[in-house]
Formats: structure tokens, C-alpha cells, sequence
């Protein structure tokens, strides 16, 4: 009976921290990884990076999970791709923490590719319309996601 009750303890503490996060993509751990504060200042200069971070989701692509925009603290946000549209987020982890790993660079976002991710996000036509210009902007492509509870 002792044993099987330190089985059952066991058990739920598994399932317990299995619930408080989820991977997806590559294995990876939070070991290492920077503020978005960090990431802003070490891509100052404009190069691509290799790197871990860890910010709060502000949305994710409501089609299919293929993206999601993670909030830099200035009012703006930096978009996250998956490498090679190999994963996908769920729909619902807005509002929660993620860890990401992979490159972060600069690259030219056009008006009909901030249309295309508005109408994936669920935008509403008339905010659609409202896009008028692209611009350079900051841009990751992950290799593994961690996301926290």
C-alpha cells in the first residue's frame, strides 16, 4: 500500500510539471536565455545572432498556430517564425511566457505580408485596411519553443 501511494505521488507531481510547459520544435532547455531587453541591445548593430530568449506572447497566427509575436516592452512586438514551418504554437498560448531559440535578424516586411499575418491573427477587414506601410523590422525563426503555464 506504501508503495503504491508513492507511485500515485510520483505520478501527479509528473503530470503537474508536465502541465506547467510545453515543447515544441527542436528540445531545448531555458538555460541561457535573455530578456527581450537583452536581445534589442545585442542586435543594436543590425547582425544576424544565434540566441535563446524569453518574453511574454502577445498573439499567435489564429489559422494555424505558424506564428507568434512576442512584445518588446516599447509598445511593439518582434514576429517568431518556425524554422522551416516544421512546428506550430497552440492557437491559445497568448498572454503566456515562451522561451525560443534560433536567429534573430533584421529583414523588410512589405504592406501585403502585415496584411497577410493581420487577417491570420483574426484582424477584422477594416483593421486590415488600415496597414499602409512595411518597414524593417526586427524577425526570429525558432528552432524550439518552450512555452510556460
Amino acid at each position: 500500500m506504501k508503495n503504491l501511494l508513492t507511485v500515485l505521488v510520483i505520478m501527479i507531481l509528473s503530470s503537474a510539471v508536465s502541465a506547467q510547459q510545453s515543447h515544441f520544435g527542436k528540445e531545448i532547455t531555458e538555460d541561457g536565455a535573455v530578456s527581450m531587453n537583452e536581445l534589442i541591445e545585442k542586435t543594436s548593430d543590425g547582425k544576424e545572432i544565434q540566441i535563446k530568449v524569453v518574453g511574454k506572447i502577445e498573439e499567435v497566427c489564429q489559422a494555424k498556430g505558424c506564428w507568434m509575436t512576442i512584445e518588446k516592452g516599447d509598445g511593439t512586438s518582434m514576429r517568431v517564425r518556425f524554422k522551416d514551418y516544421g512546428f506550430f504554437v497552440p492557437k491559445n498560448a497568448s498572454g503566456k511566457t515562451a522561451v525560443f531559440e534560433g536567429r534573430a535578424f533584421f529583414r523588410e516586411v512589405s504592406v501585403e505580408e502585415l496584411k497577410h499575418y493581420a487577417e491570420d491573427a483574426g484582424k477584422t477587414q477594416e483593421e486590415i485596411d488600415t496597414i499602409k506601410e512595411g518597414g524593417k523590422a526586427l524577425a526570429f525563426e525558432a528552432e524550439g519553443v518552450i512555452i510556460k503555464d
